[in-house]
């Protein structure tokens, strides 16, 4: 009985413990950074950003990331890497304030560009987190989301195309943070590989390579049309200096 009593009041004691500690208020800044970019912000609709309990799955606090593409010169120079320094006061980011009783093991998921579906991603990060020990100071909390934002322009889905045509392919590509791609530029057109592959009723039959198509940001190519059926259209850009890859489709019939 005499422990069953001890067990009980130190039951109650931890409770009571527990029921007293208060919150602190603790700050957290996300920025997502488009991979060999900049960070991605309003003018591609922001990053969906999530905060979770990794433990228990509870959602702490969402948003999007709000602000400019940040400093060309701080994040793109060649002295000391592309990454010597981040963001500064206009770099766009996700702010909040979590009222923390314990340390908590957090994951942050970002998903985005939201204005470009198309080329959207996911990316997860994890870390503790201390009451009252911000983490909003220098650059925030950082992730990279890779790829490319491609956007076919031509040929329109589902457009009905003459057996034995040429076939116009056009895209737009463009960083994830929405910054231009060029010939000579900071971004440099000659550096990336662009290409479709053509597919009829689902077999390979032709991968055609895009070039640079004298507007910033788009290529084009063209398609030569050898058999009826239902075409698709995968148009990649590809860094071969880092892997970094986006794509997007389209589709046409042959009659």
């Amino acid at each position: 009985m005499r422990a069953i009593l001890c067990g009980v009041l130190a039951a109650g004691a931890l409770a009571a413990l527990g029921a007293g500690a208060q919150a602190e208020p603790t700050d957290i800044v996300v920025r997502v950074l488009s991979r060999d970019a900049k960070f991605v912000g309003t003018s591609m609709g922001g990053m969906r950003v999530t905060l979770r309990d990794a433990h228990t799955g509870e959602v702490l606090a969402t948003g999007l990331t709000q602000g400019g593409t940040g400093d060309t010169k701080l994040l793109m120079h060649k002295d000391g890497g592309r990454r010597a320094g981040l963001a500064d006061t206009s770099s766009a980011k996700f702010s909040t304030t979590l009222d923390l009783k314990e340390p908590r093991l957090i994951e942050v998921e970002a998903y985005g560009p939201v204005a470009q579906p198309q080329a959207a991603h996911r990316v997860v990060s994890s870390q503790w987190i201390v009451p009252g020990k911000h983490h909003s100071g220098g650059d925030g909390w950082v992730l990279e989301i890779p790829g490319f934002a491609v956007d076919v322009l031509a040929p329109p889905a589902h457009v009905k195309i003459k057996n034995g045509s040429s076939v116009d392919v056009r895209a737009n590509v463009i960083m994830m943070c929405g910054c231009p791609i060029e010939p000579a530029g900071l971004w440099d057109a000659d550096k990336y590989e662009v290409a479709a592959i053509v597919k009829r009723n689902g077999e390979e039959v032709a991968r055609v390579p895009m070039k640079y198509a004298g507007q910033t940001s788009q290529f084009a190519g063209s398609v030569s049309v050898d058999g009826k059926g239902a075409y698709e259209v995968i148009v990649y850009a590809h860094d071969p200096a880092n892997g970094n890859t986006g794509l997007d489709r389209t589709t046409f019939l042959v009659d």
